[in-house]
């Protein structure tokens, strides 16, 4: 049993005898650990030696000899310094010795007490494995003790401690420790009678396994489980999935942790829990029945262009704002007809007329009808009939008004057709009345149009000296450019010098 209890220590090199698993996090560790030691001075080299028939320990008992384990246990306190170094003070306490034969061979029983500093090579803090070399002092303090003669003196000897180990983290606080290290002693006694028969300083090597555990509380400000002194993102939000740094676990780079991101692929917000909008209208893609445009929430992320409550998806006219009744097309004149089959669509109409107006109701659409204010029949295009008498004091006048040659002073005789269409207007105060002067072509072309315009206007002054709306008459002269007779003969000449009357009515206008 004690054969297979030391081949498996001493093949796993392992060494629980020194805390040595301590972090920046975590100052101060304690540890246990069991090992065995193994002997080297006057009675041979027992180092190595894994047939355990040269590695008995013997005890005389005055009644045979007994064999004895040479094993230890050991306690351990560690301190952090920095990545690099520990300090480790380890106690230990057990058997060791050697058998050659009989009469060649001691056992005793020690404690030891070591200080060593450790330099962790690779300087990484709470890797999973850290190896590292050690070095350091302590002292061993013995019962000399031999088949023949023991347990009568107790010798204690200064040590200079040298070894290698091997830290594994098995869990945040509790760590595997194994090593192995070298002593040298200042004193060649614990053989007793052997004293310098071989060798000179007694040398022993030791090798452990055991369990460190990390003590006291870490700093950690922000709670993310990363202490203070190695957390590089000290401002974690809590709950929030870290790396060993401290820093927020972040794939989609949007500064919300992977653990709370309910989109941890894709960029988003925190007001969405790491899920996008896309088109920035504060409703996230996952919600936006259209995430590439921006919209309104009341329309799941849909926009409405024109604003009139119709989204553009539902709104046949999505860029103009318009009526429900109409899926979103206006009817700009209020006269419920959509502008899309209103023939008048900024003026209210009626149905029968395709929204467009019968303003004089003559049943005659404003569009179509020439005297849209005046009630005319259709025959007319919506204007009313000139009466036969009108009609002839207008023919008379062709005539009938007469001016002083090369003059626009009308002559006393042109007073009494003039007067005919005086009344003519103030019976029918719907009449408007257009005047035109004409010329024969005697003359200048530019004399004869002034000529005509002043002759037109002279009428048109007696007409409002008689007390005719200004309002209701016009004036206009047109030289010799519209002749209704030859210019060549004098008859001809004397129908072209004429002054004509024509009725008007308030033109249709949108």
């Amino acid at each position: 049993m004690i054969k297979k209890l030391q081949l498996v220590a001493l093949g796993a090199l392992l060494s629980a005898g020194n805390l040595f698993a301590q972090t920046a996090d975590y100052k101060w560790s304690l540890g246990v650990n069991l090992g065995f030691s193994e002997y080297y001075g006057d009675l041979g080299n027992g180092f190595l030696k894994f047939d355990l028939s040269t590695q008995r320990l013997l005890k005389a008992n005055g009644m045979g000899i007994e064999e004895k384990s040479p094993g230890y246990l050991g306690v351990s306190a560690s301190r952090y310094l920095d990545r690099y170094f520990d300090a480790n003070l380890a106690v230990n306490y057990g058997n060791w010795g050697h058998f050659t034969n009989t009469a060649n061979a001691f056992y005793s029983r020690f404690i030891s007490a070591d200080v060593t500093a450790r330099f962790k090579f690779l300087g990484k803090d709470n890797a999973r494995f850290t190896p590292y070399i050690l070095l350091g002092v302590g002292t061993r303090s013995h019962k000399i003790n031999t088949p023949n003669d023991f347990g009568k003196e107790r010798m204690t000897e200064l040590t200079v401690p040298a070894g290698v180990g091997l830290n594994i983290k098995m869990e945040d606080r509790v760590y595997l420790n194994i090593q192995s290290h070298y002593g040298w002693t200042n004193n060649d006694q614990i053989e007793g009678s052997f004293k310098h028969q071989r060798y000179t300083w007694d040398q022993y090597w030791n090798h452990s396994i055991g369990l460190n555990f990390l003590i006291g509380k870490m700093k950690d400000a922000d709670g993310d489980g990363v202490g203070d002194n190695r957390d590089k993102c000290p401002n974690t939000p809590k709950g929030a999935l870290v790396d060993k740094t401290g820093c927020i676990v972040d794939g989609d780079k949007d500064g919300i942790a992977d653990n709370l991101d309910k989109c941890p692929t894709l960029a988003g917000l925190e007001q969405f829990a790491g899920c996008p909008d896309s088109d920035k209208d504060g409703v996230q893609d996952s919600e936006d029945k259209c995430p590439e445009v921006a919209g309104l929430a009341k329309f799941n992320g849909c926009p409405d262009s024109d604003n009139d409550g119709i989204q553009d998806s539902e709104d046949k006219c999505p860029k103009v704002a318009g009526l429900s009744k109409f899926e979103g097309c206006p009817d700009t004149d209020g006269d419920g007809i959509e502008d899309a089959k209103d023939e008048c669509p900024k003026k209210a109409g009626l149905p029968q007329f395709n929204g467009c107006a019968d303003t004089d109701g003559d049943g005659i659409q404003d569009n179509k009808d020439k005297c849209p204010k005046v009630a005319g029949p259709a025959s007319n295009n919506g204007c009313p009939e000139i009466k036969a008498a009108v009609k002839k004091v207008f023919e008379q006048a062709l005539q009938g008004v007469q001016f002083e040659t090369g003059k626009t002073t009308l002559k006393p005789s042109s007073n009494i057709i003039l007067d005919k269409v005086v009344k003519i207007m103030k019976d029918n105060p719907e009449y408007k009345l257009f005047i035109a002067g004409h010329t024969d072509n005697v003359g200048k072309a530019e004399s004869n149009l002034t000529l005509s315009k002043g002759r037109a206007a002279s009428v048109l002054a007696y007409l409002v000296a008689k007390g005719i709306d200004p309002n209701r008459v016009k004036s206009e002269g047109f030289g010799d450019t519209q002749p209704v007779a030859d210019n060549s003969t004098t008859a001809g000449k004397a129908k072209n010098r004429r002054v004509e009357f024509k009725v008007e009515f308030e033109a249709y206008s949108e």
